[in-house]
């Protein structure tokens, strides 16, 4: 009997690790491989023909001694201040006003996700058109001369307002989610107590939807440190402007496939990675004190 009981625990878990081994190769090959492959790439030179000299911490030693490199982490920072509390808070307010009581609410929310089926390279090319300084509709409706893509001091802007615009849809979708979660006997006795809307919006609504909140700001985050596909479509190469507007990974495009330098731009995929790491271990140590998880 023990034995017949102990082939078919061998039994589950054979077929437990069977059903988890198709996740668990595709994570190594796609994810854990390329991850170690781009960490040993770092220390090295890339050559003629797929060979690679050894270097040590050179890359590293040139990237933190790079204007360059600096210039475009601060842009990347400055993209994320940008977009990531503006786009929360837009996303917040749409999904409170799709939770209402209003007519083809379905047809709402159809038409703020629509940005998120949309191929990126299309929207930036949109929105390239109407930001267009000679031939713009933005500039020809209201009479302007502002070139949005080409000035250094405002491009870095006029891409933050595509990117909320694309991402507000998802993220208000999600957060609609976790308020259409939170019970109605919150709201009922809070309206019984005499709570106006705003009063409920602060102490029922925000505190119980934070944990939805916290994961949208955390996947925001990360959206905006590894931009890439807006600013190589808006801007791009030969744009006196880019200077102001390159990213981390635009530079990590650049200096791979335009330089052949691998190493280096491995240097800066490793330093994105641990800058990622460290803003997201800060969120999740102070959404200790504004994250409610109780039900």
């Amino acid at each position: 009997m023990a034995k017949k009981n102990q082939f078919r625990r061998n039994q589950d878990h054979i077929y437990g690790y069977s059903f988890v081994a198709p996740t668990i190769i595709g994570l190594l090959i796609l994810n854990v491989y390329p991850l170690i492959q781009t960490i040993y790439l770092s220390f090295t030179s890339a050559k003629a023909f797929g060979d690679y000299d050894f270097v040590g911490l050179g890359n590293y030693v040139t990237m933190l001694t790079s204007g360059e490199f600096w210039r475009a982490t601060w842009n990347t920072l400055l993209f994320c201040i940008l977009t990531v509390p503006v786009g929360v808070l837009l996303a917040l307010l749409v999904a409170i006003l799709l939770n209402s009581k209003i007519r083809g609410k379905v047809v709402f929310r159809a038409i703020f996700f629509l940005p998120m089926v949309v191929a990126p390279a299309a929207v930036a090319m949109v929105w390239k058109w109407m930001f267009n300084s000679e031939y713009g509709i933005i500039n020809t409706m209201f009479h302007l001369d502002t070139g949005w893509i080409t000035d250094p001091k405002i491009v870095i802007l006029t891409v933050a307002i595509v990117a909320i615009w694309s991402s507000i849809g998802y993220d208000a979708v999600l957060l609609l989610s976790g308020i259409q979660n939170i019970s109605k006997s919150y709201y009922e006795a809070a309206s019984l107590d005499g709570a106006t809307k705003i009063q409920q919006f602060f102490r029922i609504t925000l505190p119980m939807v934070s944990p939805t909140l916290f994961v949208v700001m955390i996947m925001r985050l990360m959206a905006s440190i590894k931009v890439y596909d807006l600013i190589y479509m808006m801007v791009g190469e030969g744009n006196p402007a880019l200077s102001k507007s390159q990213s981390l990974m635009y530079l990590f495009y650049r200096e791979s496939f335009v330089s052949g330098n691998r190493g280096y731009a491995s240097a800066i995929v490793i330093f994105t990675v641990i800058l990622i790491g460290l803003i997201t271990g800060i969120q999740f140590i102070g959404q200790k004190k504004w994250v409610n998880y109780e039900v």
